[in-house]
């Protein structure tokens, strides 16, 4: 297995950088702030950005707490990578890193100074200290489940191959709860606001009799009780509901739908 180092300061725009390095090596897996990565998919790990505190957040990116560490070296030895890129903030976490997991030692290091310019690591700098925004490389759908309610946007990389063919790639920009002074939530009441004013965009939908919010780690389960108007399919309108609701809650809170239940409590001749 060949292993190597991506080392750049914090915020100097590594993870952005990943995916390309990876794609030029020709390395499969990216071991990157606690996950192991391989192209578009979470393979194992736990992310540090989804930690409370920054100290929290270096000990998940050092595979510190055995569970965490354990989990990720037994997906190593079940894909058997020929290649692994691992990203830190210096060789010696790197170094750490790579111990950690019992892989080979590194090879080679790669300095994020060596592969983007003066300019990219001052904007990605400014975009870390102003707005609290940290890179991970993998597609907002493939992590939305463990960053409910966090601002997670998807960022969309154009990539031109060998034959002149442009390659699609998608990175996940999100704001960790420790780039902030403090801390947000989301009242009940805001998320049942949201879903009668989703209700009322159904056109066969007479109104909305009740709403009842859970809320999870990775994200709310929503079940309302609805009153339809007659001679409209009801399973079909059913699902235009749950899209309906699922695009305005999700949109306006980021937060992670698991699912919607409707019951349909009576009909009425409009």
């Amino acid at each position: 297995m060949k292993v190597t180092g991506l080392v750049g300061l914090s915020g100097s725009g590594k993870s952005y950088r990943a995916l390309s390095l990876a794609h030029e090596r020709d390395i499969d897996y990216i071991i990157d702030d606690g996950l192991l990565i391989m192209g578009n998919k979470v393979i194992a790990g736990k992310s540090a950005k989804r930690e409370d505190t920054s100290v929290g957040a270096v000990k998940t990116a050092l595979f510190s707490k055995d569970e965490h560490r354990e989990l990720v070296k037994n997906a190593i030895k079940k894909v058997k990578p020929k290649g692994i890129l691992i990203i830190g903030t210096s060789t010696r976490m790197v170094d750490k890193i790579a111990h950690e997991l019992e892989i080979s030692p590194i090879q080679d290091y790669v300095f994020i100074e060596d592969i983007s310019t003066e300019e990219e690591r001052r904007i990605a700098q400014k975009q870390r200290k102003e707005l609290g925004k940290h890179v991970i490389p993998v597609p907002t759908f493939e992590i939305k489940k463990d960053f409910s309610g966090y601002f997670l946007d998807p960022l969309k990389i154009l990539r031109r191959r060998k034959d002149n063919s442009l390659q699609v790639s998608e990175k996940s920009v999100v704001r960790p709860t420790y780039s902030y002074l403090g801390k947000y939530t989301i009242s009940d009441k805001v998320i049942c606001d949201l879903v009668t004013f989703a209700t009322s965009k159904v056109i066969g939908i007479y109104k909305t009799t009740s709403i009842d919010v859970n809320n999870y780690t990775n994200g709310i389960i929503i079940n309302m009780e609805v009153i339809m108007v007659y001679g409209n399919p009801i399973q079909k309108l059913g699902k235009i509901l749950q899209d309906q609701v699922k695009y305005e809650v999700e949109n306006m809170t980021s937060l992670n739908i698991i699912a919607i239940n409707i019951t349909i409590k009576g009909l009425i001749i409009n």
